[in-house]
């Protein structure tokens, strides 16, 4: 469960992005008409997790969460969002590194006893699987990236709950590699992940597309880091909560499951 800092601007609301026919996506409407040959083919995909494999958690997810945190904690719902907002930060850059840690944080916070952090553990772990629940058409879109020979990662600004499950989901099969930033001890857009996840790989920026629904400015932050990017609808709808979004003027696809035919069509134009 991502709870934003509350210093950082918060949108349930996402602009329809400018989708494009699979060709315009990857070349450009001009390509034609130009004498510019097509950039290569990537040979690397780099996902965000939260909003783009897996639904970003609406307003009534949140609220629903932190109801169950109070009621282990012995304090009021509300409360619960502040602590939670608080310390985003710390549970994501790696301050915080394992569950057992953030639950004591948590219960500490709350002036709770040490005796609900095992309680604490338990629900964090049961909300980081839930979160991690994939479509079925999205691993299906995953199983074509693998066959037509892409290599596949994740960047995921995430806490330690959803690290530790992640080995016990469907997706994590389907991957090459994974960077989470309470892993790596920095959160999006800090080159240091981008440099990371390529380093996983054994990929060169230009050999890699990354894609994300622009939470945590993502994609300039990939592009900046020599990547090419494309932004997806925000999956779970337009509710689902995000920071740190900033505008994409670049090309947007529907969804990852976008993403074989876009692959596939890449320098056939």
């Amino acid at each position: 469960m991502r709870y934003p800092p509350t210093s950082t601007p918060l949108s349930t609301t996402l602009p329809t992005p400018t989708t494009h026919p699979v060709g315009d996506v990857l070349f450009g409407t001009s390509l034609q008409r130009s004498s510019v040959a097509p950039a290569p083919r990537p040979i690397a995909v780099i996902l965000d997790l939260f909003g783009t494999l897996v639904a970003a958690p609406s307003p009534v997810e949140r609220r629903a969460a932190a109801a169950q945190f109070a009621e282990i904690l012995g304090v009021s719902p509300s409360a619960v969002e502040t602590v939670l907002s608080d310390s985003w930060q710390a549970r994501h850059d790696g301050q915080l590194p394992s569950t057992t840690e953030v639950a004591v944080h948590l219960a500490d916070c709350c002036n709770a006893t040490a005796a609900c952090v095992g309680e604490l553990e338990m629900l964090l772990a049961r909300l980081a699987h839930a979160r991690l629940q994939a479509d079925a058409s999205l691993l299906r879109a995953l199983e074509r990236l693998q066959r037509g020979g892409a290599k596949l990662a994740v960047l995921s600004d995430a806490s330690p709950d959803i690290a530790e499950a992640w080995s016990r989901s469907a997706l994590a099969s389907h991957f090459d590699a994974v960077v989470f930033s309470c892993r790596a001890g920095a959160v999006k857009p800090d080159r240091l992940l981008f440099r990371a996840v390529l380093r996983e790989l054994h990929v060169a920026p230009h050999q890699a597309l990354y894609c994300g629904d622009g939470g945590g400015d993502e994609l300039a932050g990939a592009e900046r880091a020599g990547m090419r990017a494309v932004r997806v609808e925000r999956r779970g709808g337009a509710s689902g909560l995000v920071f740190g979004e900033t505008s994409w003027s670049g090309r947007a696809i529907r969804d990852v499951e976008a993403l074989p035919s876009l692959l596939d069509s890449w320098g056939k134009r």
